[in-house]
């Protein structure tokens, strides 16, 4: 069964179960969740999150509609193999929004796109800790 590390906000404008779907995709498209592995159940991740039954019921159906995992009744919900090419489709409009603003805070700021394209690639490869 997978450990999820799922960061939540409260104060942030999107709902709680958005948060959660958002961070299993996340985990899924990075690789962290294989196929074929088990999330936690509903209730477990409820207890885990601090949030109710409800919430996490609704971040699993929004994952099952998005076609990343399978629920199985009275086995639990599994990840399902994913298609790079769609995987990467899927991702692009998330990439779009947040160069979008990106540039918009840039502009704002007023930083020459170099500075901007120098930012990217550090993000792209951060540096190594070396602890």
């Amino acid at each position: 069964m997978a450990d999820l590390d799922v960061p939540l906000d409260p104060s942030a404008p999107e709902p709680i179960y958005a948060q959660i779907r958002a961070g299993i995709a996340a985990a899924i498209s990075r690789g962290d969740l294989e196929p074929g592995q088990s999330l936690p159940s509903i209730r477990v991740l409820a207890r885990d999150l601090r949030v109710s039954v409800i919430t996490t019921t609704r971040a699993y159906n929004e994952l099952v509609a998005d076609g990343l995992v399978d629920a199985v009744r009275g086995k639990g919900v599994f990840v399902r193999a994913q298609d790079p090419a769609a995987l990467r489709e899927r991702a692009l409009p998330r990439i779009d929004e947040a160069l979008a603003q990106a540039a918009s805070a840039a502009r704002a700021a007023r930083m020459s796109a170099e500075e901007l394209h120098a930012r990217l690639d550090l993000a792209l490869d951060p540096p190594k800790d070396d602890r």
